[in-house]
């Protein structure tokens, strides 16, 4: 037979669960530090992504043919 480990037991899936925990806890504290470093209230990188057009488009209808 070849050197196969066997299925890990059942407290493996409570370190596994503990170590995504642990890595989404070091996510959101880098994220927290990151956003706590922007410009001011709106330190997002994407500016005006939603809100009034810069010019308001108008639509005609062509005419003639």
């Amino acid at each position: 037979m070849s050197d196969v480990t066997p299925e890990e037991p059942e407290g493996s899936d409570d370190e596994l669960k503990r170590k995504f925990r642990e890595a989404l806890e070091r996510k959101k504290l880098a994220q927290a530090d990151a956003n706590a470093g922007g410009k001011g209230k709106n330190a997002s990188k994407i500016h005006g992504a939603h809100g009034p057009a810069a010019a308001k488009r108008s639509f005609r209808r062509k005419s003639g043919g």
